[in-house]
């Protein structure tokens, strides 16, 4: 679990870098604090259970088992990304590895992995699936419906809250009324929250949420709290947005996930010096790949590969 948190920290710091650099265009939400919750979620799943993310999401699909190397050629739009330069960083996906993507929409992955798991059901699988969320998805509609048929049909997804403390720039005091877990519980959906920066801790929860919906016995939601490092977003480096003051900061920098784990120095000085030359080739990698072919912006907008318009700004006849 270290090498993955020291693998999302250092790639988001390289994506933040190459951002300032105007590599990475449109700026990226930092996962950067809360490098347990997708470390020790991702340590209780199987290589076929499945996950959706969120717009804050490189630390899931990385947790996940994402390819770093073609993950950061994605978010610098290259052909040879995850998603061919096209999911950038909000909608990176890899169904090989149950990674079925990011979501730039608050909340909107919940329905997708309940989908999911609905499906896999069906087909005879014990797959489990999970949601990631923020504390400001609790409020969203869409989730609140997905609990409800989750725990209507006793589906197997584990539901995990990431409390960072703030939805943007909105605290969670003055966003959500009662406590997080409780929205889940009123749907009879067991929940529990957890310390988001000891990766130890969301391993066990997730585990045995994981264990009880292969079992049969329907979802779990687990409110895991951190504290977000960086901005919300980028844009924030040059809008010096104040929300938050330095002292508050300092304080949740304290607890980093990565020195709670407690590793020896010796061991976390190899794996650092690993992670430093994987990332070394990433950016390699990204920067010397080629941008996609604009021919090619009509392609896989239809499962049938169908194209909308012809070469004369006309509708393909099939499609007519």
């Amino acid at each position: 679990m270290y090498r993955v948190m020291r693998l999302i920290r250092r790639f988001e710091e390289r994506s933040i870098e190459l951002v300032h650099s105007g590599h990475i265009v449109g700026g990226i939400h930092p996962y950067i604090g809360q490098e347990a919750i997708a470390a020790g979620v991702c340590a209780a799943l199987r290589d076929d259970d499945i996950i959706t993310s969120t717009h804050r999401g490189h630390g899931h699909v990385l947790a996940k088992g994402a390819d770093p190397i073609r993950m950061l050629a994605e978010l610098t739009g290259r052909s040879t990304g995850l998603n061919g330069g096209r999911g950038g960083s909000m909608h990176a996906a890899d169904f090989g590895k149950g990674i079925y993507g990011a979501n730039g929409i608050v909340g909107a992955g919940g329905a997708i992995a309940t989908g999911a798991a609905w499906a896999r059901r069906n087909d005879g699988s014990d797959v489990v699936t999970v949601s990631f969320f923020g504390d400001g998805a609790v409020n969203q509609g869409v989730l609140l419906e997905t609990f409800n048929l989750a725990a209507l049909w006793r589906l197997p997804v584990l539901f995990v809250c990431e409390n960072n403390g703030y939805a943007t720039t909105l605290t969670v005091a003055q966003a959500v009324a009662g406590s997080i877990t409780a929205r889940a519980e009123a749907f009879g959906i067991p929940s529990v929250s957890v310390d988001g920066t000891d990766a130890r801790a969301v391993y066990a929860a997730a585990q045995a949420a994981a264990a009880r919906g292969r079992a049969g016995m329907g979802p779990s939601f687990i409110e895991c709290t951190a504290y977000r490092f960086d901005a919300h977003h980028t844009w924030e480096h040059k809008a010096r947005v104040r929300y938050r003051s330095d002292d508050e900061v300092a304080a949740g920098r304290s607890r980093d996930p990565l020195d709670v784990l407690g590793l020896a120095d010796e061991v976390r000085d190899r794996v650092d010096a690993e992670i430093e030359a994987l990332l070394a080739e990433a950016v390699a990698f990204a920067l010397d790949s080629p941008a996609p072919d604009p021919a090619g912006a009509l392609d896989h907008l239809y499962a049938t590969g169908l194209r909308t318009r012809d070469g004369n700004g006309l509708l393909d006849s099939a499609v007519r």
